[in-house]
Order: C-alpha cells, then structure tokens, then sequence
C-alpha cells in the first residue's frame, strides 16, 4: 500500500505493536511518545495518516488535534479509551475523522485505516469538475477546498467528502446508514455519533449562508436544501 502512518502514543510497546503489525500489510509506520513529536514529525514528513492516542503526557490528544488542524488535513483516527461519549464526540468536534475506542481488535483497526485511506483516495480521483457553485458557497475538487462568500472556510478531509456527497444529491433523502458506507467506508453502528457530529460540524461552517440548510428527518436522514428568498 505504501501509505506512511504516525502513530502518536506514549505507550512505546503498543505503538510497536501497532506498527509491526500494520507494516505486514504493506504499511509505513513511525512513532512519537508526545504531540509535540508528532506535530514536528507531521511538519516534516509526508503523512497519509495519524493515528492519535487521547491520553498522551504534556498536551494531551485533543490539543494536539487542535494544533494539528491549524496548519494540516491529514485524516486523523483518534484511539479512545474511556467508557463514555466525552471523548469521541469532542475529537469529532476538533476535526477528527474517525474513532477508535480501546481495547480494539487489531484487524478492526486495520480496516478503520484502510477505509479512510481509500475514501481519500477516491475524493482526489473522482471530480472532473473543477468547481462547484452552492449558493455563496464555491467548492473546489482540486484543492479540496471551500469558500463561502469569497472567503475560505476550513474543513477537515471528511467535513469536505460529506458536504460534496451531499451537494451530488442535492434535495435528496440520505440514510446515516448510506453516508456511514459511503464516506466512512463501514456499516453504521448502534448509537455512532460519528455522522451527527460531522454533520453538526458542517451546519456551524456554513452558517454564513442562512439560504444553505442540511435539514435532519429524524429516523431517516439528512436532506441538503437551497433555499430561495
């Protein structure tokens, strides 16, 4: 696969593990103790992906994520470890593109990774189109960026793959379950937060043009809508 992995966990035998065993499938894996290492090594390196404990010593996962998406769009997959929502839900709130939550089977894990690399993979092939125009929003395929109202907008790879899905099917019903297969690259499980909060995400970026709604039918889906003055 050639794809290069960081993995940033202080656990030094796991993220040994993690990388012996993600390196059979053809994986390149490095490993930082700290989010400072990581974010130095992520400077420094061409990085297709992150993986990113919560729980690190000195800036934790969530602040690290925030540093992170200052300045780089690399999918990051956060590994959780406690119980509750908290965790999973304010990564995704940060910019996180998928979670993983401690303990987790290590073929689990590698299926999370080869999902998000595939999906991106998939975005930077497919547009032929150059831009696309919704309301004061303009969408640009190829640098993967968004400007609402003539000022660029950040979103993170999946906010990005979520927003251009949904402008494909404009004024269409779609089930959580089809964005969960089509742009999280699995089958959407019992009480997943994931595609609320990328979606909650979404609303917030686009506030700027009232006339653009992503309208929630409850039990169904979502809906994105332009509507007229």
């Amino acid at each position: 696969m050639n794809k290069q992995i960081l993995i940033i966990e202080d656990d030094l035998s796991l993220s040994e593990l993690l990388a012996e065993y993600l390196s059979t499938d053809g994986l390149i894996c490095d490993t930082a103790e700290t989010g400072l290492i990581g974010i130095d090594k992520l400077k420094q390196q061409n990085i297709d992906l992150i993986l990113l404990d919560v729980m690190l010593p000195g800036i934790d996962g969530f602040e690290t994520l925030k540093r992170i998406r200052q300045f780089s769009k690399t999918p990051v997959l956060m590994l959780t470890a406690r119980g509750d929502d908290f965790d999973r839900i304010l990564g995704l709130e940060l910019g996180a593109d998928d979670y993983l939550p401690k303990p987790f089977n290590h073929r689990e894990l590698l299926a999370r990774i080869k999902a998000i690399l595939r999906r991106f993979e998939y975005a930077n092939e497919q547009n032929n189109q150059s831009y696309s125009q919704l309301g004061k929003v303009t969408i640009d395929h190829n640098s993967h960026s968004v400007q609402l109202d003539h000022q660029e907008i950040e979103l993170t790879g999946t906010e990005y793959q979520f927003l251009v899905y949904l402008f494909k099917h404009l004024g269409q019903l779609i089930s959580k379950e089809a964005l969960s297969k089509e742009i999280l690259g699995r089958d959407l499980m019992q009480f997943d937060r994931s595609i609320d909060m990328h979606i909650s995400n979404l609303r917030k970026k686009l506030k700027g043009d009232p006339n653009i709604q992503i309208k929630t039918v409850r039990g169904a889906g979502y809906r994105l809508l332009i509507e007229t003055e």
